[in-house]
């Protein structure tokens, strides 16, 4: 089950998100450092060839932590990261897209990461205090001095896709879509039909109790967890949907990945889908 990131390389639909390995309101280090290592470890190892990360998560904390558990990378490993976030304390953010600012997270990124070339950068948010034209030249810059290879947004409608791409060319789009949230539906099937990778974040949101027997109904005929289901929903959604979970525990990870196996019948779709 895999999805060509650029139209280029193929990477597996299951990937890892990395945000919960930082501290308490995604902000400090992350407690057991140890632990996270091991579990960043175990995914790749289990076949996760694709990290999201971003400046902003402890800030800064995070993209250290991958490069300290995972670096030298391997070179099938795509390491997604994002910028445009400022983090004044815990569970704050407030986005920033100076041109300033971007420019330093992307240099930021690089340095913390240890690589000469970013796989995947997206703009973390648009921030309304600046044009998004402006926001984005210094990403159009690093693409061309070879800095970035490919560019992503996040929390953006299809309006604000195509104004980004009259600057840059697009690949991703990472907005909030699960089973129980789906105000995207329009801009899964338009990054679909454009051939851009669609990653949502918060996947596993359990929704109304209505949803969770619809959910819990399926689960069992599959001998499956809620959460396995909830993924195994997304997958078949649309073949251009990248799953990004997170977890601190190396259970959970081997839960989230065995999701990958779980094959809906039409019909099951359909019903958890009303």
């Amino acid at each position: 089950m895999t999805f060509r990131l650029g139209g280029q390389q193929e990477i597996n639909r299951m990937g890892y998100g990395s945000m919960q390995l930082t501290g308490t309101g995604v902000f400090g280090e992350v407690a057991d450092r140890n632990n996270a290592k091991h579990v960043l470890q175990a995914a790749v190892k289990g076949g996760v060839n694709f990290i999201d990360t971003a400046e902003a998560y402890g800030p800064q904390f995070n993209e250290s932590l991958i490069a300290d558990a995972l670096h030298p990378y391997p070179d099938e490993l795509i390491i997604a990261t994002k910028g445009g976030f400022r983090r004044p304390g815990p569970n704050k953010w407030v986005a920033d897209g100076d041109p300033q600012f971007i420019r330093e997270c992307i240099d930021g990124s690089l340095r913390r990461l240890e690589v000469d070339q970013i796989d995947l950068w997206q703009l973390h948010r648009v921030d309304p205090k600046f044009p998004v034209e402006e926001t984005l030249a210094p990403v159009a810059d690093a693409v061309k001095a070879g800095k970035i290879k490919w560019v992503g947004l996040s929390e953006v409608d299809i309006e604000q896709v195509e104004r980004a791409e009259k600057v840059v060319p697009i690949v991703s789009v990472q907005n909030q879509y699960n089973l129980a949230n789906r105000k995207w539906d329009q801009l899964v099937d338009y990054t679909a039909g454009r051939g851009m990778a669609f990653i949502p974040w918060y996947p596993l949101a359990s929704g109304p109790q209505m949803l969770a027997d619809k959910i819990g109904k399926v689960s069992t005929e599959h001998n499956a967890t809620a959460a396995q289901i909830g993924l195994a929903w997304l997958l078949k959604r649309s073949p251009n949907i990248l799953l990004i979970p997170g977890t601190k525990s190396l259970e959970h990870l081997q839960e989230n990945l065995e999701a990958a196996t779980i094959e809906l019948t039409d019909e099951e779709f359909a019903e958890l889908s009303r």
